[in-house]
């Protein structure tokens, strides 16, 4: 599957909300940041779900049980179930759950979304390496996680027990800044014992699966603000994903992307769900989109033209992208960057 940003979906001008069925939503910094609604993202989603798109809203965070998203959700003015949430702790539940027998005992570190996602699949949750578990799993715990969490992950690792990793998100993002995600813990029991979780988050297999299995999509679109989870995780379950710039994110990164974090379409926010994504033509030794025209020229890429900035940025992707074929583009595209205000 070709990975560029794309001009259309099913046909000239079609939505992306009428394009596909379910829309498989990213949360953080794509729905909400720091607890809050992302500008537009409330209108945005009611209007696709209203003409008929379902939302599923998929999440490496494992601390939080689904129905205590779909609380969340509902109170920004996003109305959720449980059942329209898909958690890492679900998707890594389910891998445990057909290594080990129905009944089994899980050593857990992290938070309740793991306990009930565990409990959900027949297994039982506990806490010490010596109530006799036969396998570990790490999911998010929160800042309060106690440091004594990781050395009975550890004891029960060097034991040679199966370890699972809800995700391996380095960081999280929090209402104060940035702060260690599940993998900077991951990595405490992986120091200690030399040894490889097993992992089912995004942008892996097992978390695709999941959201597929509990949504049946047919056409799912992946809506994200991540390259290395959201879209790369898109392109490894080769379905179309939209990249929305309003989380982590900017032109620089979008640009210098190897072809697994190359996104099909990209828009500033959720509004992108709504309208057809403008055409990128081939134009000479270049590609236009809207008024703008992007070249490869030297080592830099040149923008020339005028209009709508994500327009000019289609536009550089499409030249970067080319020029860089299966690596990461090199070409320095700061200045037209800066040209469009990006």
């Amino acid at each position: 599957m070709s990975r560029s940003v794309r001009t259309r979906p099913a046909s000239s001008g079609q939505a992306l909300n009428e394009a596909y069925d379910t829309a498989l939503l990213d949360l953080d910094g794509v729905v909400y940041a720091g607890g809050n609604a992302i500008v537009h993202a409330v209108e945005s989603l009611a209007t696709a779900r209203d003409g008929g798109m379902r939302l599923a809203y998929v999440t490496n965070n494992a601390l939080r049980t689904p129905g205590a998203v779909a609380a969340h959700l509902t109170e920004l003015g996003i109305p959720a179930e449980a059942g329209d949430v898909i958690t890492s702790a679900q998707a890594v539940a389910r891998l445990i759950s057909e290594q080990v027998p129905q009944g089994s005992r899980v050593l857990v570190v992290g938070g309740e979304g793991l306990r009930v996602a565990l409990r959900e699949r027949g297994l039982v949750p506990v806490e010490s390496a010596d109530d006799d578990p036969v396998a570990v799993v790490q999911g998010y715990g929160g800042p309060e996680l106690p440091w004594g969490r990781f050395a009975e992950a550890s004891y029960a690792v060097a034991r040679g027990l199966p370890w699972f990793a809800s995700n391996t998100d380095l960081t999280i993002p929090s209402g104060r800044g940035i702060a260690p995600g599940n993998g900077a813990a991951v990595e405490v029991v992986r120091i200690a014992t030399g040894a490889e979780p097993q992992i089912a988050g995004k942008p892996l297999p097992p978390m695709h699966r999941e959201t597929i299995l509990r949504t049946g999509a047919a056409r799912p679109l992946v809506v994200g603000d991540r390259l290395d989870t959201d879209i790369e995780g898109a392109f490894n379950g080769e379905v179309d994903s939209l990249l929305v710039l309003t989380g982590v994110t900017d032109g620089a990164l979008l640009l210098a992307a190897p072809p697994r974090h190359r996104p099909t379409y990209v828009d500033r926010d959720l509004r992108g769900m709504l309208t057809g994504q403008p055409e990128v033509t081939p134009a000479g030794d270049g590609f236009r989109c809207g008024g703008w025209t992007a070249t490869a020229a030297g080592a830099e890429l040149d923008l020339d033209g005028e209009g709508a900035a994500l327009d000019g940025l289609r536009a550089l992707c499409a030249a970067a992208w080319t020029d860089a074929g299966a690596g990461a583009c090199e070409l320095d595209g700061r200045k037209a960057l800066a040209r469009l205000g990006l």
